[in-house]
């Protein structure tokens, strides 16, 4: 990844606004803290509803932010221009952002005398938006990685300073993520510490694609797919929404699967131990989550739950 073993005798402690919000930007602030640079205010999403009581939560970033000491601040829009004068007082050197949330304005842009730079879950231009690495996982990408990308106004289409590359395997999204996560703020400290030895380049025009936000109606899973396909869906969908199939008006998750080579009309389960028939071979799922349960292997869900071979799974 052409990283520095060590900061470099130029290196210098930099002014920064870190702006994230989920456990993928965690690593980043984490290394910017780390390695001494100024952080003079944390950016997040307001606190949101959860859990049982919807009582109030505030984001990993946020938890994590109080943790360090670090003022935080979460404004609901950047758009206002009382909170744009408030993030250009901060007199920075630079905004790191990874997984914000939030559009940013020009003159939140423009205001660091760097600019803005992303931690991007993709090698750009492939899966700009807002999931890339569910999108990876379900087109059956064999690599994916991390772009450090100089912010501009499109979405994820400024030039790139840095990437690093990592094998999809038979990673879920949850385990995929967390890695990605720990490569960008490698990258990220490395862009820091030596600006000048990572110029941006011009993403390319060709390879162009589009990572949509999650509907939680992908996560049903299509029997009539290859197992293949299913078998990614439940990965992608791993830890959240979730792929799931219906049975007797309950839902049950399917957090892991092998697939096999067997027959059967899509949907219909073939044996008494849950192998469920795709249109073409059938996935055998070995970790599943009934509503409101934890997560168990397939064959105590079966001893409190029976799903007879036969049963067409909805």
């Amino acid at each position: 990844m052409g990283l520095p073993p060590h900061l470099p005798s130029v290196w210098r402690s930099m002014r920064i606004a870190f702006m994230g919000t989920p456990d993928f930007a965690v690593p980043t602030l984490d290394a910017l803290v780390a390695v001494g640079h100024d952080i003079a205010a944390v950016y997040t999403q307001p606190p949101r509803p959860a859990g049982r009581g919807k009582a109030l939560m505030p984001s990993a970033v946020h938890k994590r932010a109080e943790a360090l000491g670090l003022p935080v601040r979460y404004p609901v829009s950047l758009r206002d221009t009382d909170e744009q004068a408030a993030f250009a007082a901060l007199d920075l050197d630079v905004a790191v952002v990874a997984a914000y949330g939030l559009i940013l304005p020009m003159p939140i842009l423009e205001a660091p005398r760097l600019g803005c730079l992303n931690v991007h879950g993709s090698l750009l231009p492939r899966w700009r938006g807002a999931a890339p690495v569910q999108r990876a996982i379900l087109a059956g990408d064999t690599e994916t990685g991390v772009t450090i990308m100089q912010m501009e106004r499109g979405l994820d289409t400024g030039p790139m300073r840095l990437e690093g590359r990592v094998r999809v395997d038979h990673k879920t999204a949850g385990a995929l993520t967390a890695e990605l996560a720990q490569l960008g703020a490698r990258l990220m400290v490395a862009v820091l510490a030596e600006p000048s030895a990572y110029p941006p380049v011009t993403q390319p025009e060709d390879g162009v694609t589009y990572a949509a936000k999650l509907d939680k109606a992908e996560a049903r899973l299509d029997f009539t797919r290859s197992a293949a396909q299913v078998e990614l869906q439940v990965r992608a969908f791993n830890p959240a929404p979730g792929a799931f199939f219906e049975q007797a008006g309950e839902r049950i998750q399917i957090l892991a699967a092998a697939m096999e080579e067997a027959h059967g009309t899509a949907g219909e389960v073939i044996d008494d131990q849950l192998g469920i028939a795709c249109g073409t071979g059938a996935i055998r799922p070995l970790i599943v989550k009934r509503a409101g349960r934890g997560a168990m292997p397939t064959p105590e869900l079966l001893r409190g739950f029976a799903i007879p071979a036969g049963t067409r799974l909805a």
